[in-house]
């Protein structure tokens, strides 16, 4: 089992940027990704990073303003989020697959609760 806790969520105007931090209970070599829902919609793909090839894959409405890194050492994934947008508010997850392409496809084995972003516009 793994515990997966976001934080960094919050409210930020547009252009803006945050930085959300999901944390891992333990050492894990799985792909990891993020994922948004916003009010209304169903959940949707943000974005994902290999376990150990550290390779990345954006869905296209955050490419070239999100990038998703990891610190290993830290057990921790991160979502750092430039040029924010209106259309960017919603809850968002962190999850953790054994496949990168699992996590891209949002079949994950674990999830975490979510952290809140806001951008007024």
């Amino acid at each position: 089992q793994v515990q997966l806790v976001e934080s960094g969520g919050g409210l930020v105007q547009a252009g803006g940027s945050l930085r959300l931090s999901c944390a891992a209970s333990r050492r894990t070599s799985y792909a990891m990704g993020w994922f948004r829902q916003a009010p209304g919609k169903e959940r949707e793909f943000v974005a994902a990073i290999g376990g150990s090839s550290g390779s990345t894959y954006y869905a296209d409405s955050v490419k070239g303003r999100f990038t998703i890194s990891r610190d290993n050492a830290k057990n921790t994934v991160y979502l750092e989020m430039n040029s924010l947008k209106h259309e960017d508010t919603a809850v968002y997850y962190c999850a953790s697959a054994r496949t990168f392409y699992a996590v891209v496809h949002g079949s994950a084995d674990y999830w975490g609760h979510g952290t809140q972003v806001t951008v007024s516009s």
